[in-house]
């Protein structure tokens, strides 16, 4: 899996690398409070579309006493059309900028054709896949922040054969609101983000309640695995 790699902000500044990260969590899950448990439990429980590969990796230490996270690629069958990696963050004393005790970071690429890259709204379109995701499935979230970034690369030399690409690039965190013990439905924003994923991966959408998906065009040559 050519898993997302870059640091994730917590949208207050805390920055950290997966590269970095510790072999676990900052504190064991057997310890954790019960509500991050639960948060957690329901992640592993999901079940996604079958183009979405996942697996969890290491979390960041630094960003929250508790971090649970998790790495994803949309995969069409030797090839990677998007990545990201999606990290579940936990304070139970509260966090002043987040105004909750969870917080959810993702870091999410897809490459490009220069033509769509060159779009002046596609940062707008972009920011709104991510918002629309919520919308789509009632999801209630507060504090949303984050950045879209568009990336060109033409090569030149001995290089000078390789055509240009692009690459698109959403990094975004926000905070889900608490249900029932003060766990938020997880496994729903879950679902939200692997959305997001399929349309920068260029899917189609998964199902008949999903006609408001709009996909990017095919990509010309998705990262081989």
């Amino acid at each position: 899996m050519a898993a997302a790699q870059g640091r994730l902000s917590d949208g207050t500044g805390g920055m950290d690398d997966a590269k970095e990260a510790g072999e676990g969590d900052r504190h064991s899950h057997s310890t954790a409070p019960a509500a991050f448990r639960a948060a957690v439990e329901a992640l592993r429980a999901s079940r996604l579309r079958p183009q979405i590969e996942i697996e969890q990796t290491k979390a960041p230490q630094r960003l929250a006493p508790y971090a649970y996270a998790l790495e994803a690629a949309v995969v069409d069958g030797d090839e990677d059309l998007a990545d990201g990696r999606l990290v579940l963050l936990h304070d139970p004393s509260g966090h002043d900028a987040w105004r909750g005790t969870f917080r959810l970071v993702t870091l999410v690429r897809a490459e490009l054709e220069p033509e769509m890259a060159a779009d002046p709204l596609l940062p707008e379109v972009c920011w709104s896949w991510l918002t629309g995701a919520f919308q789509a499935r009632g999801l209630s979230y507060g504090e949303p922040s984050g950045t879209v970034t568009r990336a060109s690369s033409h090569y030149f030399g001995g290089l000078s054969e390789r055509p240009a690409a692009s690459q698109i690039e959403i990094r975004a965190s926000w905070t889900p609101r608490e249900g029932l013990g003060g766990v938020p439905d997880t496994a729903a924003h879950l679902a939200s983000w692997c959305d997001l994923l399929a349309q920068i991966a260029g899917l189609p959408p998964a199902g008949p309640g999903d006609a408001s998906v709009v996909t990017l065009p095919q990509r010309r040559d998705p990262q081989s695995r």
